[in-house]
């Protein structure tokens, strides 16, 4: 089976339910925001947090779709920086976990950490986010053997902030012969980095994936033009438009793939694993539309849970699923 390396920020997310916001007014985090916080906020934090009783999950967009091109049987690696704690500690178990062959470099700072605070009858949720050691992860830390031996190389677009990180890692991973997949992540990413992105993606970038915003903030267009631009840069063009559903454009070849049913609760990591679901499709040789498809099961998994890990029943059903699919369309026996 064909391999994938991802490449991203190693974070790991911090859970707690909260009984009412007084712990966020105390912090001031505004109820239903994401804020940024600096190392002695974080660390307060996370002391507080800890006998309330917290739960860890692995996250980070990349690591997200390595975890599951992982599941899926792809021999599957990362990169990423941690630092030398119980967080960091906690993420690599968690790679380890899932056979991920990881390169987790050992930073000066905390390891990155997003504290996720759930609170109200709604289960809303507030985030206070800490990029730490992540944010340490730079061009002399690559070597060419890290990319050695791979046929995918998937990137999150978070880390196209560190324009030379990026600009030597697909340089490495192109003259390694992998396909080049890239996540746009997040549009304000895309706008503050548009000339470079688009660089990167019309001279090594193979697969691109963005949501509605991050395509329009690339192309300046709607999503169906916008799909269409996209594919004049790349071989394959992925916009994913939410309860709607996904478009794929190569060439002249379009397709518009529904969203797989699914009870909803939390859209959080649904566009990562459908990215892994793709990939993994696109590794096994099957048609664009199937690849799509396949994104589409498994992107439907991950958001009927809370956070970004989808549970065993679920992973069964979606395989099962998955399996048929790929057998009805004259693909390799999964059994």
């Amino acid at each position: 089976m064909k391999s994938i390396l991802g490449i991203g920020n190693a974070l790991t997310d911090i859970l707690a339910v909260l009984p009412d916001d007084s712990f966020l007014h105390e912090y001031h985090l505004p109820k239903g925001s994401m804020q940024w916080v600096d190392k002695e906020t974080s660390d307060k934090i996370f002391e507080r947090l800890k006998p309330l009783g917290v739960q860890y999950v692995a996250g980070g967009s990349a690591a997200n779709t390595i975890t599951g091109t992982a599941i899926f049987g792809m021999p599957s690696g990362f990169i990423g920086k941690i630092g030398n704690d119980e967080v960091g500690a906690l993420f690599s178990s968690d790679q380890a976990q899932y056979g991920i062959r990881s390169t987790l470099l050992k930073g000066r700072d905390s390891s990155g950490r997003a504290m996720v605070f759930i609170s109200g009858t709604n289960a809303e949720r507030t985030f206070a986010n800490y990029m730490g050691a992540t944010l340490e992860l730079g061009p002399d830390d690559l070597k060419p053997e890290y990319f050695s031996g791979y046929d995918y190389f998937h990137i999150e677009g978070y880390l196209v902030q560190n324009q030379a990180l990026i600009r030597k890692a697909v340089e490495m991973a192109r003259n390694a012969g992998c396909i080049i997949s890239i996540d746009m992540a997040s549009y304000n990413v895309v706008e503050s980095n548009n000339a470079f992105l688009h660089d990167i993606v019309d001279k090594y970038v193979d697969i691109v994936f963005a949501n509605e915003t991050e395509a329009k903030a690339f192309t300046k267009m709607e999503p169906r033009a916008a799909l269409e631009e996209i594919s004049h840069h790349c071989s394959i063009a992925v916009v994913k438009t939410g309860k709607t559903g996904s478009m794929i454009q190569s060439g002249n070849e379009f397709h518009s793939i529904d969203a797989w049913p699914a009870n909803a609760i939390d859209a959080t990591g649904a566009g990562d694993t459908y990215a892994a679901g793709f990939l993994y499709a696109h590794s096994l040789g099957m048609p664009l539309r199937v690849c799509g498809e396949v994104g589409s099961i498994i992107a439907a998994k991950v958001v009927e849970v809370i956070g970004s890990k989808i549970d065993i029943p679920r992973w069964k059903k979606a395989k099962a699923e998955i399996r048929a699919l790929i057998a009805a369309n004259g693909g390799p026996d999964l059994s």
